[in-house]
């Protein structure tokens, strides 16, 4: 883990999951991508990932609103912050309105605030994603309440 100054690189889709499987405390790879950007140190070592998708939840899926669905660091210091930032950035660039993302409960969220995100909502427990027409694999983090955060 390295402590000097991080810089943004572009991620590729495959290097980003990959990164998020070797690095992501509780979540696999999310399945889509519209896009990812990095963190790296002063030796061009990736630190840190972000992948921006679509909304999980259907209808947050406007085609103006995108969720950061992971991100996953070497623990390296503000690593997080900066990838939260730039995600909006790039967002917004992109013509996106919206930007949101989750935490679960007992994550501080310390990241999310640091690059300026809001608490909309809070979600309560649920079972999980698993329904008769449409099985999944549970990640051991059903029924977990959850944050809504907004970028702002």
């Amino acid at each position: 883990m390295s402590e000097g100054r991080l810089h943004l690189v572009p991620v590729r889709s495959r290097d980003a999951k990959e990164f998020v499987r070797l690095w992501h405390r509780h979540h696999p790879p999310p399945a889509g991508h519209i896009f990812s950007v990095g963190a790296a140190d002063e030796a061009g070592i990736l630190r840190a990932v972000a992948v921006v998708g679509r909304p999980v939840a259907r209808h947050l899926d406007d085609g103006t609103t995108l969720e950061v669905t992971r991100t996953a660091s070497d623990s390296t210091r503000n690593a997080n912050s900066l990838l939260y930032g730039a995600a909006w950035r790039a967002a917004k660039a992109l013509g996106y309105r919206r930007l949101i993302t989750y935490t679960q409960a007992g994550e501080s969220g310390a990241s999310l605030r640091g690059a300026g995100w809001h608490v909309i909502a809070s979600r309560p427990p649920r079972a999980g994603w698993h329904t008769p027409s449409r099985p999944r694999a549970g990640h051991g983090n059903d029924r977990i309440p959850r944050l809504l955060w907004e970028a702002h």
